[in-house]
C-alpha cells in the first residue's frame, strides 16, 4: 500500500506504472530544501496522485494542496512524508499549482510546483431503472437532499490519523466491469456522471473492507441502497454500495479484508453488483487507480 517498510513487488509494480504512463514529476525548491514528488497513473481527470514530501528537517507536521483542497502527510521514513491528493472526476484540463508545507522547529517551510491535467473523454452509458429512480416524488425528495447532506458532512469529517497500515485489497474478487467516469442517461434523461468502480459480482458474494478504517455510514440510502461508508483516515474514504445485507454498524473500527457484507441489488441498479467509489480530499477517483498506486500484488485490476 505504502511505498515503505519491505513492500518491494509493490514499489516495482508502481515503477512500470509510472514508466508507462509518465506521469511523475518532482522538484526542489532551493530556499526551503523541501523536495516535492508526485506518483501517479496519469495526471487526468478521476485519478489519484501519492505525494511524496522530504522535509530538510525532522517536521511536526506536513500537507499538501492543489486544485482548492488540502490533505495532511503521513510519516514514511526518516523526513519523509506522503500525502493523498486527487484530480476530480470534473477537474478541468489545464496547469494547476501543487504545494507542500512543512512545519518544523525553526518555522515552516513551502515547496510548489506547477502539475499540468491533461483531458480526459468518459464514454456514455444509456440504462432503464424504476422511474422512482429517475424522477422521485416529491415526499422522496426531502429524504434524498437529508442523505446527500450527510455524505457531504462525512466527508467533510475524516479523521484527521491514518487509520489504515497495510496494502488496500479488492473488496471483491470479481473483475471491474462497468468504466469509472461513465456519463450517464437514465431512461432518456442525462444524469450526474458515474463516480465508482462496478464489479458484476452475484448476488450474495462476500464484500471485504478495502483496508481498515471507520464505519462512518452504514445504512439504506435511496439512490444506493444498503450503503457503507469507511474512513479511512486523512480525508480517503470507501463507498461501498447496492449490498443486500450489512454486517457493520457505525462507529466499527474495522480491519483489512473484515467482512462488511453482501453483494445485492438494492437501490437505483439494474441487477446485482458492487458499487465501490473512493474520495481522497473530496475528489472522486478511481478505485483502480487507488489499487494500482497502493494495493499489493493481488490487488492489481
Amino acid at each position: 500500500m505504502r511505498f515503505r517498510h519491505g513492500f518491494p513487488a509493490a514499489v516495482q509494480r508502481i515503477a512500470v506504472v509510472l514508466a508507462l504512463a509518465a506521469a511523475a514529476v518532482s522538484t526542489r525548491a532551493a530556499d526551503s530544501g523541501l523536495t516535492l514528488k508526485v506518483a501517479a497513473r496519469a495526471i487526468e481527470p478521476g485519478e489519484l496522485m501519492v505525494v511524496t514530501v522530504t522535509t530538510p528537517a525532522d517536521a511536526t507536521s506536513v500537507s499538501v494542496s492543489a486544485f482548492g483542497r488540502r490533505a495532511g502527510a503521513y510519516k514514511t521514513g526518516d523526513r519523509r512524508y506522503e500525502a493523498l491528493l486527487g484530480v476530480d472526476l470534473d477537474q478541468a484540463e489545464g496547469e494547476f499549482s501543487l504545494s507542500a508545507e512543512a512545519q518544523t522547529a525553526a518555522g515552516s517551510s513551502t515547496a510548489s510546483r506547477t502539475i499540468t491535467v491533461r483531458p480526459k473523454t468518459f464514454r456514455t452509458r444509456t440504462l432503464r431503472v424504476d422511474p422512482t429512480f429517475v424522477n422521485p416524488a416529491p415526499e422522496l425528495l426531502e429524504r434524498i437532499e437529508r442523505e446527500n447532506a450527510l455524505l457531504q458532512q462525512v466527508y467533510a469529517s475524516s479523521d484527521p490519523a491514518r487509520l489504515w497500515s497495510a496494502p488496500f485489497v479488492r473488496p471483491v474478487p470479481q473483475p471491474a466491469n462497468s468504466a469509472f467516469g461513465t456519463r450517464s442517461v437514465f431512461n432518456g434523461e442525462p444524469r450526474s456522471p458515474h463516480a465508482g468502480t462496478d464489479f458484476l459480482s452475484p448476488a450474495g458474494t462476500r464484500v471485504k473492507a478495502p483496508n481498515a478504517g471507520r464505519v462512518v455510514v452504514a445504512r439504506d440510502l435511496f439512490f444506493s441502497g444498503n450503503t457503507v461508508v469507511i474512513d479511512h483516515g486523512l480525508g480517503l474514504f470507501s463507498l461501498l454500495a447496492h449490498l443486500s445485507r450489512i454486517d457493520v454498524h457505525e462507529g466499527d473500527l474495522v480491519e483489512r479484508s473484515a467482512l462488511i457484507g453482501l453483494v445485492g441489488a438494492t437501490g437505483r441498479v439494474t441487477g446485482p453488483h458492487l458499487h465501490w467509489a473512493v474520495r481522497a480530499a473530496d475528489a472522486r477517483v478511481n478505485a483502480l487507480s487507488l489499487l494500482a498506486l497502493l494495493g499489493g500484488p493481488a490487488a492489481a485490476p
